[in-house]
């Protein structure tokens, strides 16, 4: 159970949402650029969805990493949307979410968390990626923040559907592990409890970031390191406000958030450190997670990463952070391990 084994090269992985055009229409070179970079510094975990872009981060990841072979990177993606031929021809918004993937295909996307609905989402995506198969699964936003009150009526049709369809792809040894690919911690919570249809790991995006992890201290980590599910952290730069970027959870940040990210900023000026990587060990300080996928758009965001990754964060920094109530209590801090 898990993902963890799985891994080739390490927690760092790549995070492909903005090669789907989030937020601004990236060229192709530019795209393709970045992917290299990834796999030059050492990458070898992609995530993906037919969501980013109608498609297009499949396509263009797929692109670059057919030049390897398929045995040398582990690939994710996710099932719960179709995408359809058929041409949307106004802007497609979704849920809280809004229009972030408006520069990307403008193919209509429907939901769809049926078995046969996850069956045909892994057939295209496989189709648009080029490759013979995929490692892990994870339901895609089966959460409230694009559902809305409806969400736990798609919960109980993913339930009795794709939980299903990849429990029996897990257990046929087609794919290594399946879980949730999500927002929001309530249906995380929902499924770790589930024994027939048991997840491997949870795909848990921007709720347990420096910024954002209340919530899940209370219930979902410690459960998760109590049944040995990991986590995958998606976005630990809480959609870049944490590294230079002015938005938190897809949208422009608040003066309360910018207020917090300026004193984890001082802090680390003042320990000589980039934001980034506290951002990055300190998700990676909780025994659940297993990785973290940031998202880039450019060759030199990867760059960063990695070198975030590598660099030493002084103890007194994690200290500073407890004692100024920058962070939960209850988070571990990589000093905890000492």
């Amino acid at each position: 159970m898990g993902v963890r084994e799985h891994l080739l090269s390490g927690p760092l992985g790549f995070g492909t949402a903005p090669l789907g055009n989030m937020f601004r229409n990236i060229p192709d070179a530019e795209a393709a650029a970045t992917v290299d970079a990834a796999w030059a510094q050492g990458t070898r975990y992609f995530d993906t969805a037919p969501f980013y872009g109608s498609g297009l981060s499949e396509i263009r990841l797929g692109q670059e990493i057919s030049r390897h072979k398929r045995e040398e990177y582990v690939l994710s993606s996710k099932v719960g949307r179709i995408i359809l031929d058929e041409v949307e021809r106004s802007v497609q918004t979704f849920g809280e979410k809004g229009d972030l993937f408006k520069f990307g295909r403008p193919n209509k996307i429907v939901y769809d968390y049926t078995e046969k609905g996850a069956i045909k989402s892994i057939e295209d995506s496989l189709k648009r990626l080029g490759v013979d198969r995929l490692d892990f699964v994870w339901i895609h936003d089966i959460a409230r923040d694009f559902h809305g009150d409806s969400w736990l009526a798609q919960f109980e049709i993913a339930h009795k559907g794709a939980m299903v369809a990849l429990t029996k792809l897990r257990d046929q040894k087609v794919i290594k592990a399946w879980g949730l690919g999500v927002n929001r911690v309530e249906p995380c919570e929902l499924t770790i409890d589930m024994s027939e249809t048991h997840p491997d790991a949870f795909l848990l995006a921007g709720r347990y970031s420096l910024l954002d992890h209340e919530q899940a201290l209370q219930r979902l980590m410690p459960a998760c390191e109590a049944k040995r599910v990991d986590i995958v952290v998606g976005g630990p730069y809480s959609s870049g406000v944490l590294a230079g970027g002015a938005h938190f959870e897809y949208a422009p940040a608040s003066p309360e958030i910018l207020a917090k990210v300026q004193k984890i900023k001082t802090l680390c000026e003042q320990h000589k450190i980039p934001i980034k990587a506290a951002a990055l060990h300190f998700c990676l300080a909780h025994p659940a997670c297993a990785a973290i996928i940031p998202g880039a758009s450019k060759p030199e965001r990867i760059e960063e990463d990695h070198t975030a990754l590598k660099t030493e964060i002084p103890d007194d920094f994690w200290r500073e952070l407890r004692k100024q109530e920058l962070v939960s209590p209850k988070a571990p801090l990589p000093i905890d391990r000492k």
